[in-house]
């Protein structure tokens, strides 16, 4: 019998984080993917390695003896991780992280926990900015690395020796006032007041394209940034919105509507390739946002916050489809 390891892996991950949705979190991948590995891991082995009948779901004696064998797989790996990066000498010097208030507060400060526990010898500075500003400090190298909100159909281009990978992709939604009548189709609010973003944001690109596709036009036009905002807009009845799925299913005072809303929204962590010195330092911090970034979201999930579920793991980049450049 040959198994994969792989699959040893995702029931070791069931069994430490409690469920098949925590595992997914953790492991960057939905629940629907870790569900389809687990059934093929039973075809393989021909016996049932969780007990699915009751109302959490639990490892069998197989499925726990697996599980500690996944278990033994990761251990070595993490182990074999250390020492080439032990190998390979101690990452020692100074990374400048930018990010807005809405991931500092969030992501970024768990992030430079995680990086200053594995690399000591990194000192990360963090930089409260926005886009258009934070792009600015990131092609002068002020800022090895950089956390934006973006508009996967309308993805800003990437500086000179910088990359970028996508940390959460999610969808739009329209939201209006809860004392607004539901909207059966986007038209219907064109000559209503709109709560925007400045024109450089992932979220006015997206309204403009809604705008232009059902000609809308706002009477009044208000422009909020920050998420907590555009709720308290909301919640004074001042226009429709659009917003990322995540945060409109936690708003409140405001109705999330049927009416689709064209294009995704991604959080892109943008980072440094030179010189060497730096480059490994800004991977370092990459790879710390994207750890921080999936523990957040199973503590929102754990703390009933997360209403719905942002994607959060392995995203292809947009920059890695067109190849887009400043």
């Amino acid at each position: 019998m040959e198994l994969d390891p792989r699959r040893l892996l995702v029931l070791h991950a069931i069994a430490r984080h409690g469920g098949l949705a925590p595992a997914a979190r953790a492991l960057g991948q939905t629940r629907s993917a870790l569900s389809q590995q687990l059934a093929r891991l039973e075809r393989e082995v021909g016996l049932a390695l969780v007990d699915r009948s009751g109302g959490r779901l639990q490892l069998t004696a197989p499925g726990r003896l697996l599980a500690s064998t996944g278990d033994r797989i990761s251990r070595e790996l993490a182990a074999a991780s250390e020492q080439l990066s032990s190998a390979g000498g101690r990452l020692r010097g100074p990374v400048a992280i930018g990010a807005s208030s809405w991931v500092l507060t969030r992501i970024a400060v768990g992030a430079v926990e995680l990086l200053t526990r594995r690399h000591p010898g990194i000192t990360p500075r963090i930089v409260e900015t926005g886009l258009v500003e934070g792009l600015r400090r990131l092609r002068l190298g002020e800022l090895d690395v950089l956390v934006i909100s973006d508009d996967r159909e309308t993805a800003v281009p990437l500086p000179p020796s910088v990359r970028a990978r996508v940390l959460i992709e999610d969808e739009y939604r329209l939201v209006v006032p809860d004392g607004w009548q539901t909207p059966s189709g986007a038209a219907e609010l064109s000559g209503r007041p709109w709560i925007s973003a400045p024109a450089h944001t992932a979220r006015a690109r997206a309204f403009a394209r809604l705008a232009a596709e059902h000609h809308i036009v706002p009477c009044l036009e208000h422009l909020a940034e920050h998420p907590l905002t555009v709720q308290a807009l909301l919640a004074g009845q001042l226009g429709a919105a659009i917003m990322p799925a995540y945060f409109a299913a936690q708003l409140e005072r405001a109705r999330v509507t049927a009416v689709p809303v064209a294009g995704r929204l991604i959080a892109r962590v943008l980072y440094r390739t030179s010189p060497v010195a730096g480059g490994a330092l800004a991977r370092a911090a990459l790879e710390a946002l994207r750890q921080a970034g999936r523990d957040h979201a199973e503590q929102e999930a754990v703390a009933g916050r997360a209403v719905r579920e942002a994607l959060v793991g392995s995203l292809r980049d947009p920059s890695e489809e067109d190849g887009r450049r400043i």
